[in-house]
């Protein structure tokens, strides 16, 4: 079927949407911070690749990951049309995401990414970013006390 506005008119169109962000996903892992009493989080920290949540003290960032544009390799479809752009841009998205989780490493930073689909397991998830939580702590302290 053909589009019903000439290029320029779907251009302006689309540009005039305006993104949620991922606040649905956001609040649900705030949601399981909070269930777990997971505590220490902060949001909006001006890291590489604006992580959705850190814990400063602990160096963790935590990217909660949509299987759509991130390329989940159990979800993500290639849409049928404009492949060729599509291709690109999710090929960038997943390129862009190890950039980002090598240079926050080499920065000191331990990178926890979650994928929108494992939201559902909350237990899981919880269990996953204590773990992260609690080794980066002992591995933290113990190098505080190499350094006394």
């Amino acid at each position: 079927m053909a589009d019903v506005f000439t290029k320029a008119e779907r251009s302006r169109c689309m540009s005039a949407i305006k993104s949620r962000g991922n606040k649905d996903t956001e609040l649900k892992i705030m949601s399981i911070f909070r269930e777990h009493r997971i505590t220490g989080w902060r949001r909006g920290q001006k890291l590489p690749g604006k992580p959705d949540f850190v814990f400063r003290k602990q160096r963790v960032a935590v990217f909660v990951d949509g299987c759509f544009w991130h390329g989940c390799p159990q979800h993500s479809r290639m849409p049928e049309s404009n492949v060729g752009y599509w291709a690109v841009k999710l090929t960038r998205n997943k390129q862009r995401d190890a950039a980002v989780t090598l240079q926050l490493r080499r920065l000191g930073w331990k990178v926890v990414r979650v994928w929108e689909h494992d939201l559902a397991n909350t237990t899981r998830i919880a269990a996953r970013i204590k773990k992260m939580i609690q080794t980066s702590s002992e591995i933290l302290n113990h190098k505080k006390q190499l350094l006394k």
